[in-house]
């Protein structure tokens, strides 16, 4: 049952998070199935509905919906600040999110939350049987996609991409969300993570919200996530190591255009070694001032915020018999 309580805030079970643009016709049938759905289930619960700026009748399709916790963006922000705005007006313990546009079947939920009771931190939906009949312009290229994404993360997943997600409150809320960490946002909350199949149904209304540029974005993303997981506290290690071998390299074309002047007699002039070995001196003086200014920014930030770079599992403690 949804929780109609403010005194039962600590004994909420679930928050189901759905971000929409432009569902007009979506949204109210969403509404219907999740309400049934979560209404068999014995745990407490809420729906959070983000309206990410639609310019259609979404905002009035969702005043005609109860229950129902209905949060509209003054514009378009994008998945991931909809998913952020949902999250943190949540009051689950347990927070489930999924798309509004019908392709996530809500019954599915409770495979999920079964999976989840098993310990796990994050559960992500398979999409097992998705296009099967667009092998070389979808089914390829998400393959391709979540193989790169599992590779540079070392989380695997068979559909990174999936929005129908449970996770433990306490390893989403924390989050920073910026850009569009969506996609990896399983990735980012860390922990024991599970993968269950789940059903896949064609959209049913309206028009698709995602282009072949994502592809793009996504490997964008993916290098983006690597750059920070392994490099966020030390930059240093990273621009200083282009830094370096720009630097080596500078240091041995200097030194064969050293012995080219007084071992073969060829003039400084009659080569394009000095401008190379300028180029690489200048390139690697670079990369190692942009490392200390990352050095000094990351500092700042945490200085400023006074935040470790850390996360606590857990803490036990025994005292002697």
């Amino acid at each position: 049952m949804p929780n109609s309580d403010a005194n039962a805030i600590a004994r909420l079970d679930l928050s189901v998070v759905v971000p929409f643009f432009n569902e007009e016709e979506s949204l109210p049938r969403l509404h219907a199935r999740l309400c049934k759905a979560l209404g068999r289930m014995p745990m407490t619960w809420e729906l959070i509905f983000v309206d990410d700026g639609s310019t259609d009748g979404t905002a009035a399709a969702a005043e005609r919906c109860a229950p129902l916790h209905f949060i509209r963006l003054r514009e378009n922000y994008g998945q991931t600040a909809a998913l952020a705005a949902g999250i943190h007006a949540s009051r689950g313990r347990i927070i489930v999110t999924l798309d509004g546009d019908l392709e996530n079947d809500p019954d599915d939920i409770p495979s999920l939350l079964e999976k989840f009771a098993e310990g796990y931190d994050v559960v992500s939906g398979w999409r097992r049987d998705r296009w099967r009949d667009h092998l070389f312009t979808r089914r390829i290229p998400s393959m391709l996609a979540n193989t790169l994404i599992s590779w540079v993360s070392g989380v695997r997943l068979h559909d990174h991409g999936c929005p129908l997600k449970v996770y433990r409150r306490d390893r989403i809320v924390s989050l920073a969300f910026i850009g569009d960490m969506h996609r990896m946002m399983a990735v980012h909350a860390g922990g024991r993570i599970a993968e269950v199949p789940i059903r896949f149904s064609p959209r049913q209304f309206g028009t698709s919200k995602y282009g072949f540029s994502r592809t793009f974005k996504v490997v964008l993303d993916v290098f983006a996530h690597y750059f920070f997981r392994r490099f966020r506290s030390r930059p240093m290690h990273f621009f200083g190591w282009f830094g370096f071998w720009s630097l080596a390299a500078s240091a041995l074309t200097f030194a064969v255009m050293v012995w080219l002047k007084y071992g073969e007699g060829k003039s400084f002039v009659a080569t394009p070694l000095p401008a190379v070995a300028v180029l690489f001196a200048i390139i690697g003086v670079q990369f190692i001032l942009m490392g200390l200014f990352a050095e000094m920014l990351i500092r700042t930030q945490y200085a400023a915020t006074q935040k470790p770079f850390y996360v606590v599992e857990s803490v036990h403690e025994r005292s002697a018999p």
